[in-house]
């Protein structure tokens, strides 16, 4: 890592030309080739699948996608000459347009069917020539206006379909520009640095346009869903904004120390960086955990997501270094600049409300424990209730007209009219399986369609709505009572039926998935920091975490609280596939702030064996970062609500939800606490155990630079040496209780004691080299200044003057 880094430093403008050039071919070849997302929720092995394959088998020919154009009378009928005088014309028109392949109104001799009982409420089905994704947009706003322009007073007229939807759909990457402008906005408050706070930006949108474009190039070769470029922007551009702020935050820390820009930059990439690849390791192989789960469906999105994220850990170890080398020492703000300039290099106490936080842990963990438990508790209540299924029209907002176009529907021809079910037959007679259908309870209509290559449709309207229980309930009675008891070999298909499918799948499997990346998470943490405790906290801590945010989103969107609010529609069932992609993400997020919280505390726990000020200062040094990066995570993931799209929406506040519990309730309040509790326990290995496990360390140990002063030989014998020394205040009077610590110049404590009543202290450093030495005394500004020590001990008096700290000798 400290190669690449250096080498990325010095040769900044080859690395920007590379990403450059990346960016602008792959968005080059990705506009040319276009996309060719696949929309398909088949499950192997699943009655709802062997109905597809079947009337894939009839009806080979791929037909374009069918919309409807709905309209209802206040007075009359829709048989009204007046009615038809302004719905007909508008409906050849429509017909005559280029890329639409047919349109079927009521008014035909086969068009009874499409006017309601009451005759108020009648539709016409529009054919395009083309699946929704390849309709042009302005074929699709010319069927809409032309369908709208026959509206007059007492004549609504709607339009509904995957087509029409997309008129609906706000302006491509409006989410993405509101979370970057929010992220924006807090990296400003954080760094208080223009070109800081752009640094990250940068990196996030390099790698997430170069994912996007690949994405979308992959669709050609692969089936890659409709929804997982969405998810990709998402978990894309939240991760790639903090792996950059983790490692920008550690080089600013490096500079303010008084290390050069290159070494600084060096150094956070040999440290931050390293823990950016393990966390975006962690990441990929928890969405690779979603592959366990034996759906076609989710491996488009494992691919989409997996690649955003390793663009983006890409990015940050290659492109941020080259980035830094092109700022140098503006990455500080004009007055860090000048402080620095004026005092010298400071030392990172940490102090302020951070600080008092984490004494307060300390001091009553058990209220602080409870405290968050009631709150997680509470939070994942609803959870309970969770109800797996699918999202429609019928849960857009109430002002869309493919809304309005699905109540009237629902309104005319009854609330199963927008979800039919499809009994697919082969061979045999099937008049005894309709009337079979027809006399079920639950079934509102049942008609055959012709047979085709031997294979017989029944169209199953129900009279419950798609998402409802009942209709989950009937597909259930036609499969396990209705079909067999005919003695005719049938399937059950139609998008409802695959839907519940789907849920019934993942319900199944959900807890070999959760078992699976919850033990990897184990693993990986009990081998990074050597303990079995902190990986089994970390563990609990993640289901904990999942339960609160699941129960947020069953609160929000199937219960519907606050979805007029949110302006994401009405409420309805958690969309199926949603809790694994969730929980690959959620536990990818986790782990990466459990690794950078628990890290620091485990650095402190080597070098002092207290478990209370490990736990303390890992706390109160990292929280502040920590709470930073997660308040972009949830300025991101929360714009996604404005994506129009119901799933990204609720995979937004799901997982802004998450971010928020995990960074702001878990990671500085319950797991310190436990920690607390648990005492020297937390760091418990067995002695055979550690032996047998390979060693990974998530951050190096930091060793000195070597720069040991001219007259100190080159072949000087490598080995520790001390730095002693009186504390005197301006007068000469020896100062007892001075606090003294060692630093490396990275900013890696070595040791830390405090002065004698006669002013004298020792501190031992590890090696000869350059260190910082901070100095904190009662009623003083504390300070910090650089020591370069030889093999010999080195003698280094310090004064302390009103106003910081003189070294003397």
């Amino acid at each position: 890592m400290t190669a690449l880094a250096r080498w990325c430093y010095r040769h900044r403008l080859v690395v920007l030309l590379l990403w450059l050039g990346a960016v602008f071919g792959l968005g080059f070849a990705g506009s040319a080739a276009g996309t060719d997302y696949a929309n398909t929720f088949s499950l192997p092995n699943t009655d709802s699948t062997r109905a597809y394959d079947l009337m894939e088998k009839a009806f080979p020919e791929s037909s374009g996608d069918t919309d409807t154009v709905v309209w209802k009378v206040d007075g009359g009928t829709v048989r009204d000459e007046s009615v038809r005088s302004r719905i007909e014309p508008a409906l050849d028109e429509i017909g005559r347009m280029k890329g639409v392949g047919g349109v079927s109104g009521p008014y035909g001799a086969e068009g009874a069917a499409q006017i309601s009982e009451d005759g108020r409420i009648a539709y016409a089905q529009v054919t395009f020539t083309e699946q929704a994704n390849g309709v042009p947009k302005g074929l699709v706003e010319d069927v809409v206006d032309t369908a709208r322009g026959a509206e007059r007073a007492g004549l609504q007229v709607e339009l509904g379909g995957q087509a029409i939807t997309r008129t609906q759909e706000p302006p491509t990457g409006i989410a993405e520009m509101v979370g970057i402008v929010a992220a924006a906005v807090v990296l400003f408050l954080a760094f208080g640095s223009l070109f800081a706070m752009l640094l990250p930006l940068v990196v996030a949108v390099a790698a997430l346009g170069t994912g996007l474009m690949a994405t979308s190039l992959l669709s050609h070769v692969t089936d890659v869903p409709e929804v997982a470029p969405l998810l990709g922007s998402l978990i894309g551009l939240g991760v790639g904004i903090d792996y950059a702020l983790f490692i920008v935050t550690r080089h600013r820390r490096g500079i303010l120390r008084g290390m050069e820009p290159e070494e600084s930059a060096v150094t956070a990439l040999n440290t931050s960086g390293r823990a950016v690849l393990f966390a975006g390791g962690t990441v990929c192989i928890a969405l690779a955990g979603m592959l366990v789960m034996n759906m076609r469906f989710l491996d488009g999105v494992v691919v989409a997501t997996s690649l955003t994220v390793v663009l983006s850990v890409l990015a940050a170890i290659t492109l941020l270094p080259a980035l830094l080398g092109l700022l140098g020492p503006r990455v500080l703000s004009r007055r860090q600049r000048r402080r620095l300039a004026v005092t010298g290099p400071e030392s990172e106490e940490a102090s302020g409300l951070a600080a008092r936080w984490s004494s307060y842990v300390q001091r009553r963990p058990r209220s602080v424990a409870a405290g968050a438990l009631v709150v997680m508790a509470v939070l994942a209540l609803p959870v309970l209730s969770i109800r797996l299924g699918a999202t429609d029209q019928g849960n857009h907002q109430e002002s869309t007209t493919t809304r309005q176009a699905y109540d009237l529907l629902a309104e005319g021809f009854g609330p199963g009219f927008n979800g039919p079910l499809q009994v697919v037959v082969e061979g045999g007679d099937t008049d005894a399986l309709v009337s079979a259908i027809r006399s079920t309870e639950g079934v509102a209509q049942a008609a055959a369609a012709p047979p085709s290559r031997g294979v017989t449709v029944i169209q199953v309207v129900p009279t419950t709505s798609p998402q409802s229980e009942r209709t989950d309930r009937l597909i259930d009675r036609l499969r396990d009572d209705v079909i067999p008891e005919s003695g005719t070999e049938a399937h059950v298909g139609g998008v409802t039926a695959v839907f519940k499918d789907f849920a019934a799948v993942t319900g199944e499997r959900l807890p070999y998935f959760v078992a699976a990346i919850i033990t990897l998470g184990f693993l990986l943490l009990m081998v990074a920091f050597r303990s079995l405790v902190v990986p089994l906290t970390a563990a609990l801590m993640n289901l904990i975490a999942a339960a609160a945010s699941f129960g947020v989103l069953v609160a929000i969107f199937q219960w519907g609280w606050g979805t007029e609010l949110l302006g994401v529609g009405k409420e309805g069932p958690i969309t199926a596939f949603l809790p694994v992609i969730m929980l690959s993400l959620l536990f990818g997020l986790s782990m990466d702030y459990q690794v950078f919280l628990v890290s620091r505390m485990h650095e402190e726990w080597v070098h002092t064996k207290d478990n209370a000020r490990a736990v303390r200062v890992g706390l109160a040094e990292t929280s502040r970062v920590i709470n930073c990066a997660a308040l972009i995570m949830i300025c991101v993931f929360s714009a996604f609500v404005l994506s129009g799209d119901m799933e990204g929406a609720m995979a937004g506040i799901g997982l802004a939800a998450a971010v928020a519990l995990d960074a702001f309730i878990l990671r500085t309040a319950l797991v310190p606490a436990a920690m607390h509790l648990l005492g020297n326990s937390n760091w418990w290995l067995p002695a055979g155990l550690e032996k047998r496990l390979p060693h990974l360390a998530v951050e190096p140990r930091e060793e000195a630079p070597a720069a040991p002063p001219a007259d100190v030989p080159a072949a000087a014998p490598a080995g520790a040496t001390v730095i002693h020394g009186f504390v005197r205040d301006a007068a000469g009077e020896p100062v007892g209780g001075a606090v003294l610590a060692l630093l490396s110049t990275g900013g890696r404590q070595l040791d830390r004691v405090t002065s004698l009543a006669d002013g004298s202290y020792i501190v031992a450093a590890p090696s000869a080299g350059t260190y910082l030495l901070a100095v904190t005394a009662s009623g003083r500004p504390s300070d910090a200044r650089q020591v370069t020590a030889g093999p010999e001990p080195l003698v280094y008096d310090v004064e302390l003057a009103g106003d910081g700290v003189d070294a003397v000798g």
